[in-house]
């Protein structure tokens, strides 16, 4: 099984930057990519950008696509979110997930492990 662990959310305002980080143990070498979903309260999760395990390929949300940017270190077994120019509307909760079955895919269902979130705040 594999475990994932977000961190490095907190509050800041528009404008600032913040980097958060999803560590994987457990048998992370079944799995074939990472993504990093965001939701808003009374909104659905939706897709925020993925990387794949083996070649590094990246895909992006048109919304965050310039300002954020996902990275993995596989000799760490953590992927990364750098987060520039926030927004207000980048308000919501983090999380990191990761598949076996897809490579980098935008919809929910297609993850099948979950870590348990980090709360990203930005104020105006």
């Amino acid at each position: 099984q594999v475990q994932l662990v977000e961190s490095g959310g907190g509050l800041v305002q528009a404008g600032g930057s913040l980097r958060l980080s999803c560590a994987a143990s457990g048998r992370t070498f079944s799995r074939s990519a990472m993504g990093w979903f965001r939701q808003a309260p009374g909104k659905e999760r939706e897709f925020v950008a993925g990387v794949r395990w083996n070649d590094g390929a990246t895909y992006y949300a048109d919304s965050v696509k310039a300002r954020f940017t996902i990275s993995r270190d596989n000799a760490k077994n953590t992927v990364y979110l750098r987060m520039n120019s926030l927004k207000p509307e980048d308000t919501a909760a983090y999380y990191c997930a990761t598949t076996a079955r897809w490579g980098i895919a935008t919809e929910v269902y297609k993850y099948d492990i979950w870590g348990q979130g980090t709360q990203v705040t930005v104020s105006s």
